[in-house]
């Protein structure tokens, strides 16, 4: 447990707040953060009021507690990029797209959307456009769905009954219900689907990426439309994306070579990025 009263810094102390905010699998409320801590109550309050004002943490679905900021998320992101562009992640990525032949891409939850942070496209002419960056929903994405079936089962109550679930397409699920026993598939499984959920004729496949603890921190996934990529298709490529995941993993760990990048690109700009097949010129 954290003490946070033998350091007498403002700052030593914020990030203390930080770091046991980040480390709970849930919202922590200020009395749980104060008696964590050892700090007085009226402390903790202006150090996480300080905090949320510049977008570090912010507050979760119940009243006076907190999760990850989206501009934390950011320099989180920001943080682990790679100066040269061809970091472990895009090399594991660009391997997985060679071998399977179609993009890949790795997410991370954020509140309640699934963020690309970073992405490797296929040479196929028909494909799905996005960027690193680029949010997409939670109840309808093979990733989503796949971190999701990893929450605590409170947070993710909260996540799927703040708001009524939207409809895509003839197959997204927008029964709560139904939602839930499509995770718990997923979570026995150990891989998700997205049987054209978000976009009608776009096939997905999850698997999960671990960090050496053995917690889930983001989604490894592959997508195609259905004219080429059936569920059937997509299955196939499980070993292979799983194998890939193990290698994600070896490249967060703290005593790899060089750092993981999650390298992204604008991500304040690309919230409402709309997305849709299209057919590109070869070479373009």
């Amino acid at each position: 447990m954290h003490s946070a009263k033998e350091n007498g810094s403002a700052l030593q102390k914020a990030v203390i707040v930080l770091e046991t905010v980040f480390q709970s699998q849930e919202p922590m409320g200020l009395a749980e953060l104060s008696s964590r801590l050892d700090l007085p109550r009226q402390t903790v309050h202006r150090i996480v009021r300080q905090l949320e004002g510049i977008g570090l943490i912010s507050r979760g679905f119940a009243r006076d507690h907190f999760t990850v900021g989206g501009r934390m998320l950011e320099l989180g992101l920001d943080a682990l990029q790679a100066a040269s562009g061809l970091t472990p992640m895009r090399l594991v990525l660009k391997g997985l797209v060679d071998e399977i032949g179609e993009t890949c891409n790795v997410g991370v939850l954020d509140r309640d959307e699934i963020v690309y942070v970073e992405r490797v496209e296929c040479d196929w002419a028909l494909r799905l456009q996005f960027r690193p960056g680029s949010r997409v929903p939670i109840h309808a994405t093979a990733i989503g769905k796949m971190l999701l079936a990893h929450l605590p089962s409170r947070t993710r109550r909260r996540i799927l009954t703040a708001a009524p679930l939207e409809r895509f397409t003839e197959n997204t699920i927008t029964d709560t219900v139904a939602l839930e026993w499509e995770i718990k598939a997923v979570r026995r499984q150990g891989y998700a689907i997205n049987n054209a959920e978000r976009l009608a004729g776009l096939i997905g496949l999850a698997v999960p990426v671990f960090d050496e603890k053995g917690r889930v921190v983001a989604g490894l996934a592959t997508h195609g439309p259905s004219a080429r990529l059936s569920v059937e298709a997509a299955l196939g490529h499980l070993p292979a994306l799983q194998a890939a995941a193990r290698r994600l993993t070896d490249c967060l760990s703290p005593d790899a070579a060089d750092a993981a990048g999650f390298g992204t690109a604008d991500l304040g700009a690309t919230d409402s990025v709309s997305p849709e097949l299209s057919i590109e010129e070869q070479g373009a």
